[in-house]
């Protein structure tokens, strides 16, 4: 463990059609490892977009998975790699969990972290997307363990809310992971900009598989631009907006050491009371 470790972030476009999602993805998988990936992370339910009722005839319970699930499994111990990926997990009566798993290279379950963020928006394109009407939120920080540290798991909307990231580094992470399928309305402008304030805030990589391209579904469109950056807020490896690709670089955990050194900002963390907000009293009116 503690190993300067080469990653690769994945992009791909995801559809209702489930075997062309995993047999894409699967190339790409392959590719990253030939180029040297240690570890290989996918976007956010890489496996299906699509509508709700659909959705509902391939959900699987974890640990024990079925066949979608296998296929994941495969990609990691046929290729060697750590895998890290969004799932569309079983959830509580008919309902599903948005999932972020990892696996280790001979395809065991290391760890899964149930999306605690819902994404319920009204866009201003007019695309409405209420995941809270099939999903079912988690609850609770889950990081794992890879060669170059403790990773923290995150999905999409999570990077929304910083509070979470500052768990994870509680937590020992080095790096968070943010597989995600970032709306194109909001990506130009919120993409970079939240990613890599959370790696400037937390002094940590931030692994960020994408989504890209148009889903098929709901008016569905996701931004792409699938990057890591390092503890420093740099972009270290991006791919371009549209199209499937990989981008691959180190996460070095002694970089993330020198940050901390240099401008302790986690160690200098205070805790803080609750606020008060002074408000102007009424005139005096004088008789």
């Amino acid at each position: 463990m503690n190993a300067k470790t080469q990653v690769a972030v994945v992009q791909m476009c995801a559809t209702a059609d489930v075997e062309n999602n995993l047999r894409r993805t699967e190339a790409l998988v392959a590719d990253a490892v030939a180029a040297g990936a240690e570890a290989v992370f996918a976007p956010e339910t890489f496996t299906f977009i699509g509508p709700g009722r659909i959705r509902s005839q391939i959900l699987e319970p974890l640990p024990e998975g079925g066949p979608i699930f296998e296929r994941c499994r495969a990609m990691a111990a046929d290729n060697g790699v750590h895998f890290v990926f969004g799932f569309h997990e079983t959830g509580p009566e008919g309902r599903a969990y948005n999932t972020c798993m990892h696996l280790d290279p001979a395809g065991r379950l290391q760890a899964m972290y149930r999306k605690v963020h819902l994404f319920d928006v009204d866009l201003a394109d007019g695309t409405r997307l209420l995941e809270s009407r099939y999903t079912e939120a988690g609850d609770t920080p889950v990081g794992t363990e890879l060669p170059f540290g403790t990773l923290g798991l995150s999905i999409c909307y999570d990077l929304r809310f910083p509070h979470l990231y500052q768990r994870l580094v509680d937590l020992g992470a080095v790096a968070l992971a943010a597989p995600a399928a970032f709306t194109s309305t909001t990506g130009p402008d919120h993409w970079h900009v939240l990613l890599r304030a959370r790696a400037i805030e937390c002094q940590a990589y931030v692994i960020a598989a994408a989504q890209h391209g148009e889903h098929g579904h709901a008016n569905r469109s996701s931004f792409g631009h699938a990057l890591i950056v390092d503890p420093w807020g740099d972009v270290i490896a991006e791919c371009p907006g549209h199209g499937d690709s990989f981008a691959i670089a180190d996460i070095d955990p002694e970089r993330v050491a020198q940050v901390r050194r240099d401008l302790p900002s986690i160690a200098n963390r205070r805790p803080i009371a609750d606020g008060v907000i002074k408000r102007p009293r009424p005139a005096t009116v004088r008789a």
